[in-house]
């Protein structure tokens, strides 16, 4: 189950919310990426009473969308052979040019992150790179690497989550706060149809302190040696459920059970009603989010119903 320390609440606005309350659909999640059938247990809730949730054990890998690539491995790379980053509300490719221009993008002049000879980016290659560069204490000889953990270095990894049957609002919304230790409620925020986690925002202050950087792939993603593979932005190439009246695709849940949805509608419009969580109520889906845009390394900013607690 998730993580979770101290919270704090804001008041829930929207009186309707509990009108409309769908359920938890099973039949949603890709078969290809459950280590086990979906069952029904008896769990803890944040609000102090036992409820019924559904046990998800995953295979923390995508069974839809690939993994990678991550780190290019020349400055002469095209957008094909690296991922993305995000920075300062966009999502930028990580080609061989950009990795070539740190210095420039960032305004220091200690980004030097290839070999000016070769034009050989310089990158971890190895568990024992990935378990030394992918951690909050990065050592000064890993300074000026891309950190890029491939899939078997996490293989034997899976996920599992308890989210209720059914939604259940919360007196008023737990707000996650920034990452890091800051951080409150679960530090998981939601699950994509094909089980991998929405993650809390990726530590980029702590990436960029070290002096390296750890992209994500396409599909905003990257692996963590002790978290496996893990969503830090929604970019549309999960798998998703298209609403019939333009709404915007679900694609996920939140640990909370309410739907997480895409951030714009299908003529390409952000919503403007969302509340302190990122979430709104409509007489169709009931109350749920949008996830922010995938430039701002966030999905939602907090729940507002009661979730699983260990």
């Amino acid at each position: 189950m998730s993580n979770t320390s101290e919270s704090t609440s804001t008041s829930v606005s929207s009186k309707n919310a509990d009108n409309v309350m769908p359920s938890v659909q099973p039949s949603y999640f890709l078969s290809d990426g459950l280590v086990e059938p979906i069952s029904k247990v008896s769990c803890s809730l944040s609000d102090g009473s036992t409820g019924e949730c559904y046990k998800i054990v995953t295979e923390n890998k995508p069974s839809d969308v690939g993994m990678g690539p991550w780190c290019p491995s020349n400055i002469t790379d095209d957008a094909s052979k690296g991922g993305i980053w995000l920075e300062g509300g966009e999502v930028h490719d990580v080609d061989g040019e950009f990795v070539k221009n740190l210095a420039e993008f960032y305004g220091d002049s200690n980004w030097n992150m290839y070999n000016k000879t070769t034009g050989k980016i310089i990158k971890t290659s190895t568990l024992e790179d990935c378990v030394a560069a992918a951690n909050p204490n990065v050592g000064a000889e890993y300074r000026n690497y891309c950190v890029e953990c491939l899939p078997e270095y996490a293989a034997d990894l899976t996920d599992t989550f308890y989210i209720p049957v059914t939604p259940k609002a919360s007196a008023s919304i737990t707000e996650f706060g920034g990452p890091g230790p800051q951080s409150r409620g679960p530090s998981v925020r939601g699950i994509a149809f094909n089980g991998v986690r929405f993650d809390a925002p990726a530590p980029v202050s702590n990436i960029l302190g070290a002096y390296t950087l750890a992209p994500f792939d396409d599909a905003g993603g990257h692996i963590n040696p002790h978290a496996g593979y893990h969503y830090h932005a929604a970019t549309g190439l999960t798998t998703k459920i298209e609403q019939d009246d333009g709404h915007a695709p679900m694609i996920g849940y939140a640990l909370d059970g309410y739907g997480i949805y895409a951030n714009t509608d299908t003529e390409g419009n952000e919503y403007t009603d969302l509340d302190e969580a990122r979430g709104h109520y409509d007489d169709v889906r009931g109350y749920h989010y949008h996830v922010d845009k995938a430039g701002n390394n966030n999905f939602i900013n907090g729940l507002r119903g009661v979730y699983a607690e260990d």
